[in-house]
This record gives structure tokens, C-alpha cells and sequence, in this order.
């Protein structure tokens, strides 16, 4: 079983963050951070002054930044997040609070439908 690279509880970070594995964030952010190919979680009481960037990702925390995943951003019901989302799916689920704009994206390898001639 693969663990996931974790930024604890009592560490800030003011910066770049790049990673090619899962990523928890539980402290605090600021900047931006790239997750290739992987999963980025923000939990419960964890706050994020940064872009994002994952194949999913998961807010649980605070957010101000703009969010973009390869397949779907999900919001729960403790998220604050306050900026830009895109994905292919977006999920919000009762209790989140969320200000900004939204949008949804093709999905990587899903091709666009065209009218027959």
C-alpha cells in the first residue's frame, strides 16, 4: 500500500510545490502546487493561499486560488473555497461554501462529438 506525501498540521509553506505522487496538505500554503499524474487533498482546518493543479483534488480545508484537475475537483462539506475551478467533474456537496467561477472541462482522450454530414 502507497502512502501519500504529507505537509503536517504545523508546517507552513510559502513557495513552489511540485510532486509525482499523491499529496495531503494539512498546514498552510501559499503559492502554488503542481501534482502530476496524482491525487491533491486538503484536509479539515488546513489553509491555501495557492494555485492548484492535479489529476483530482479534494478540499476539505480552506482555499483561495484557482483550482484546475485532469478529472475532478470535489468540494465537502467543510470546504471554503474562494476562486476558479475547472475539471471535467465537479462535485459539491451540501455545506460547502464556494465563491468564484466554475467550469467543465473535456476530459484527456475523450473526444469531441461532431454533427454527421
Amino acid at each position: 500500500m502507497e502512502r501519500s506525501a504529507e505537509i503536517g498540521s504545523s508546517i507552513f509553506v510559502k513557495g513552489e510545490i511540485t510532486a509525482r505522487e499523491d499529496l495531503v496538505i494539512s498546514g498552510r500554503v501559499e503559492g502554488t502546487v503542481a501534482v502530476f499524474g496524482h491525487t491533491l487533498t486538503v484536509n479539515a482546518g488546513a489553509e491555501v493561499l495557492a494555485d492548484l493543479q492535479a489529476r483530482a483534488i479534494s478540499v476539505s480545508g480552506k482555499v483561495l486560488g484557482a483550482l484546475a484537475a485532469d478529472a475532478r475537483i470535489e468540494l465537502s462539506p467543510n470546504a471554503d473555497v474562494e476562486g476558479e475551478l475547472k475539471a471535467p467533474v465537479l462535485l459539491v456537496q451540501e455545506g460547502a461554501v464556494f465563491q468564484g467561477t466554475a467550469e467543465t472541462t473535456r476530459a484527456a482522450g475523450r473526444p469531441n462529438l461532431q454533427l454527421a454530414s
